[in-house]
């Protein structure tokens, strides 16, 4: 499986897997029946995701033989794949190698693979394709034959200008640095002017037009990481000949953060300006104190130190004109103390208990804070089952039946932030409080009206439903005209409450009238297929590895008690055309991220007894959308059509980890739509082939479309992956 998922994923990349036998997807190589190369250069893989066992360092140019060894023998232990793959897009190495192996203990060559390779003088930059496998790379040399390249660069340098008749260069002065190397060739040559500057890259002549003596200092460095001796060359700048008798015009600026007493906190910076209309500005210079030694202005002067202070400073032109010497005066404290100390907050939940632990009715959650700091709180923030941040002000009731968490948060007047807590507890109904009958179950942040996002906050009214709930907008409506009617009708009613103003309540009524609920072809109301209760969850069957659990709130989670590849279906019935929505949630613990997706349009997995296992007969003949929202790793993200249509986050979208997901698949004959939370993120056309590249070689279509109806199901990756899901609907579209 490793390996077909790995070959999968090579190919999306645009690589090629090469054989153990004849070296086949590295070029710029020889023929395997050449004959093997004299020079044979190995690497090693086992279990480290983040580094080559063994790799060599350098080469000598000409025929290698590649060797690359994941296996029992290196201490690969878990079965995990591994790349060894040449780059070939970076200008700073040699691209004339395209080399990818994968291999993994279980192949046919049990983890030993070769290739013949011709290799040329230069870097060649190796490493791992695979995902997650850290900074699995490095550098390989390749020396011109005769042994590794010990032999430095040679640097010369040349210096051109217009001369005077003591040898003076006249306004300017160009320094041209060439170099050569006969081993691993030149890598980049670099310069510095004076004693104590810092080495620059050199990449064209450099021109000092600066009045006065200078040094230029120059190097060479080769691809073997060889440093030639440091040489220099010295010459003197004049002005050109003028009649400029004026001075250059100074000024000064202090700047940094003052107290109430105009003093500096910590620190003033002082900034210096010239200017001169004649020969023009040649240098600053500035003196920290009335005896200060002067010295050269190169950027802003920062005084730390506390006191008072003055700083002089003055400017020469290239005519030699000095200014007259100016100054200004500042005071620098010392800040004080600062509160670097966030709040302390606390959370209790209060109410009545059954036997198992549960709230009856309702649970009250009541959070504190104190500051240590000295600054002082400044407020309290809570979110309530992964939603916004909200004021806290009272305490939070919670009478909704299910599983709840509530996080919190203190902010303190220094800007300090605790960081957020959490405290988790089930409420069950019962104690006088029943449940809120709303006619629909809609916990979304936002009023979404069909797939149309209003932006408004989906709000707990004074009836306890939320305003998305009282929508109805998955009840079969006869005609736009009547839902509209009762819209508006709900809307009056909570504008009348103070739920909504009468901004909000313009952006649902025209996010209802986008909606096209009860338009011609949009009358059938949708099927629930996983209601959250156990005689739903009992309907659909697991297959492969992994499994789902059926959680106290009604929602399933992946991955709980085995990992694996697996999947849960739903095998009552297929679907042509049909528009499916659910809720989905990323658990994965940690900085992790849930890999999952939902299987469309694939047929009945136990007719292809060819297929050892079941589960692909989704992945090979059904099409996987993909949740997937990790900023590293696989490149089809969520709303992907795995294999076939890439989406990047940035057109996804992501969401906070734990915030439930609106997703509806809208397929129509051959085309998908995906929304995530009411926004179209992906369309795709079934009528091409893959984008794997080339095409994979299991694939069964032959013009890349694939079944006009089948069945539904969920994916579960594995024990990290871990997604939750809920409220799966479905209605099939004429």
């Amino acid at each position: 499986m490793w390996a077909a998922l790995v070959a999968a994923l090579l190919m999306t990349l645009g690589l090629q897997t090469a054989s153990a036998a004849d070296g086949t997807g590295a070029t710029g190589a020889r023929a395997s029946g050449a004959g093997a190369a004299d020079q044979v250069l190995t690497w090693t893989a086992g279990n480290d995701i983040d580094r080559y066992l063994s790799a060599p360092a350098t080469a000598v140019a000409g025929p290698a033989t590649i060797v690359f060894e994941n296996s029992a023998a290196t201490g690969n232990t878990t079965g995990m794949p591994h790349t060894l793959t040449f780059m070939t897009s970076d200008p700073e190495f040699n691209s004339d190698v395209q080399l990818n192996i994968l291999a993994n203990p279980g192949d046919a060559q049990g983890g030993r693979h070769t290739a013949e390779v011709t290799l040329t003088p230069g870097r060649y930059l190796y490493y791992c394709t695979i995902p997650g496998h850290g900074q699995m790379r490095g550098v390989l040399t390749v020396t011109e034959g005769g042994g590794e390249d010990t032999t430095a660069p040679e640097a010369t340098a040349k210096v051109t200008g217009t001369r005077n008749a003591e040898g003076a260069y006249v306004g300017s002065a160009s320094v041209a640095v060439e170099a050569t190397d006969e081993g691993s060739g030149v890598d980049r040559i670099e310069y510095a002017i004076g004693d104590d500057g810092a080495w620059q890259p050199y990449t064209a002549p450099v021109v000092v037009d600066r009045v006065g003596t200078h040094t230029v200092r120059y190097r060479a460095l080769d691809r073997a990481g060889n440093v030639s001796a440091e040489k220099s060359v010295q010459f003197t700048v004049v002005a050109p000949p003028s009649d400029d008798t004026a001075p250059p015009d100074t000024s000064a600026t202090v700047d940094g953060e003052r107290n109430g007493d105009g003093a500096y906190i910590d620190m003033a910076t002082v900034t210096v300006t010239a200017s001169d209309t004649g020969s023009g500005v040649n240098t600053i210079e500035y003196a920290i104190g009335a005896d200060g030694a002067w010295q050269p202005y190169t950027g802003p002067v920062m005084v730390h130190r506390t006191g008072t202070h003055t700083v002089r400073y003055r400017a020469t032109d290239r005519a030699g004109n000095v200014s007259a010497e100016k100054s200004v005066e500042f005071t620098v404290v010392a800040a004080p103390p600062q509160d670097t100390t966030p709040p302390v907050t606390g959370a209790t939940v209060t109410g009545t208990k059954n036997s198992d632990g549960a709230y009856v009715g309702n649970a009250r959650v009541t959070v504190s804070a104190t500051d240590e700091g000295g600054s002082g709180v400044a407020g309290i923030e809570y979110s309530l089952d992964g939603g916004p941040y909200l004021a806290y002000t009272q305490p939070v009731v919670v009478d909704r039946a299910g599983r709840h968490t509530v996080a919190y948060r203190a902010s303190d007047k220094a800007g300090n932030t605790s960081q957020a807590l959490t405290v988790s507890f089930t409420v069950v109904a019962g104690g006088g409080v029943p449940a809120p009958n709303c006619p629909e179950y809609d916990e979304r942040l936002t009023v979404i009206v069909g797939t149309v996002d209003s932006g408004v906050p989906n709000r707990v009214t004074n009836n306890r439903c939320r305003i998305g709930e009282l929508i109805e907008d998955e009840k079969e409506w006869t005609s736009q005209a009547l839902f509209l009617k009762h819209v508006r009708t709900v809307l009056d009613g909570l504008q009348k409450e103070g739920v909504v103003d009468e901004r909000e309540h313009r952006a649902v009524d025209r996010a209802a009238r986008q909606s096209g609920i009860g338009r011609p072809g949009q009358t059938e109301g949708y099927r629930t297929i996983l209601d959250g209760s156990p005689e739903s969850f009992a309907r659909w069957q697991h297959v492969g590895g992994g499994s789902f659990a059926l959680n106290p709130d009604g929602s399933i989670t992946s991955g709980t008690t085995r990992g694996g590849l697996g999947m849960l279906w739903f095998p009552e019935r297929t679907y042509g055309d049909f528009s499916l929505k659910l809720q989905w949630r990323d658990d994965a613990p940690g900085t992790g991220n849930a890999n999952s997706g939902v299987f469309v349009r694939f047929p009945q997995i136990h007719d292809h007894p060819e297929e050892s296992r079941p589960e692909w007969v989704a992945i090979k003949y059904g099409h996987e959308v993909q949740v997937f929202d990790s900023p590293t790793g696989d490149m089809y993200k969520t709303g992907s059509v795995y294999g076939f249509d890439r989406v990047g986050l940035a057109g996804a979208g992501v969401t906070q980890k734990g915030t439930w997901n609106d997703y509806e698949i809208r397929v129509v004959d051959q085309h998908y739509s995906v929304y995530r939370n009411g926004v179209l993120i992906n369309e795709f056309d079934n009528i091409g082939g893959q984008d794997f590249s080339p095409p994979r070689s299991d694939d069964p279509g032959t013009d890349g479309r694939r079944f006009a109806s089948g069945y539904v199901g969920l994916q579960v990756h594995g024990t990290t992956d871990v997604v939750s899901y809920r409220d799966v609907r479905i209605k099939e579209l004429p």
